[in-house]
């Protein structure tokens, strides 16, 4: 069964999430150009194109393969803004944001998979 990934609201937070991680990496020292800013984008941008992707797949099973790689990229999205926030890249309040919305889209994919395969 195929889903408009525009309509769900995991596809809708991890855009969200993407354009924050776009925004508090603009001010990241030149040094990280190639490094963790580069990094942190492409994990962003991972995480909405596969359950994008995934939402074309003709069968749940399929979908929940592309959502466990999205996962996967929340994950490292998750360690790669601990590691940019403990080198002081960009201001607190930030951190906790994004921290925020990293959880709950965590907890919003894991709900999504369980609906899924059901």
């Amino acid at each position: 069964m195929k889903h408009n990934f525009k309509n769900l609201n995991i596809w809708k937070l991890s855009i969200e999430l993407a354009d924050e991680i776009y925004t508090v990496t603009d001010s990241f020292p030149k040094s990280e150009e190639f490094g963790l800013k580069s990094q942190l984008r492409r994990c962003a941008v991972s995480i909405a194109s596969n359950i994008a992707e995934g939402s074309s797949r003709s069968s749940n099973k399929d979908f929940n393969r592309f959502l466990e790689i999205s996962l996967g990229s929340l994950y490292e999205l998750q360690t790669q803004i601990i590691i940019s926030n403990n080198r002081n890249y960009f201001e607190s309040s930030k951190n906790e944001i994004i921290e925020n919305k990293i959880t709950e889209l965590q907890r919003m994919i894991s709900g999504f998979q369980k609906n899924l395969m059901l």
